[in-house]
């Protein structure tokens, strides 16, 4: 094993049709009584207790790190129930992406995500990917995206039995943060404009690959070789 790739979720891998976001509402309503929106708080390459803290904020509510910790239980409860949606699909060239890497002995594969380890399990266990990621960086191990980096490596050297060089980890994503977060470590970055940021956005923050999708594998395949 000698590359990395560290993969982020929503937007990147998959769209979810707004299941987050839905189940986001519900758990307000069973955590607190109250019927909400997510006007004016930031999701897009946020993590999931980021998320909760400001949603609680917005509504006046307590979010202490337990708070925030009984809001992302009742979150999870609801996510499943919201996955099956017609809207929700997996994103151009992805499924067959994943499975032409995983066929590469030199390519190891994980996550970098904002998601829990639970919600990123049900979305892309939903969507038949789940089995690609055999470890990753969740946002149990930190609200702040850019500490997450450090336990993707972590766990992809103890997986592996290897250690990965800065030049050789891709992290990938759809987001700003995505990019810094990668920065952060020191790795390659790869920018995909299936969110809400174009590639001249991503590439204005840094990113050293950037792509409209992952519908051209062979493209992929060039930038990280």
């Amino acid at each position: 094993m000698h590359t990395l790739l560290l993969w982020d979720i929503d937007a990147t891998l998959i769209v979810s049709g707004g299941a987050g976001e839905r189940a986001l509402v519900t758990a307000l309503q069973r955590h607190a009584g109250l019927t909400g929106n997510l006007e004016g708080v930031e999701l897009a390459g946020r993590t999931d207790p980021l998320i909760a803290r400001h949603f609680l904020a917005k509504y006046g509510q307590p979010s202490t790190p337990a708070d925030v910790a009984r809001f992302l239980t009742h979150y999870l409860a609801a996510l499943p129930g919201e996955l099956p949606h017609p809207q929700a699909r997996v994103l151009p060239g992805v499924r067959e992406l994943l499975a032409d890497l995983a066929t590469r002995p030199g390519i190891a594969q994980g996550l970098l995500t904002g998601n829990s380890r639970r919600g990123a399990e049900l979305k892309l266990t939903h969507h038949g990917l789940w089995h690609h990621f055999p470890f990753g960086a969740f946002s149990d191990d930190s609200e702040t995206r850019n500490d997450l980096g450090p336990h993707a490596l972590r766990r992809a050297q103890a997986h592996h039995g290897v250690p990965f060089a800065p030049d050789r980890v891709y992290v990938i994503g759809d987001t700003p943060h995505d990019i810094a977060c990668g920065q952060a470590i020191g790795a390659r970055t790869i920018g995909v404009a299936t969110g809400h940021f174009t590639t001249a956005n991503l590439a204005a923050h840094g990113a050293t690959h950037v792509f409209a999708d992952f519908s051209d594998a062979k493209a992929f395949l060039r930038a990280i070789q």
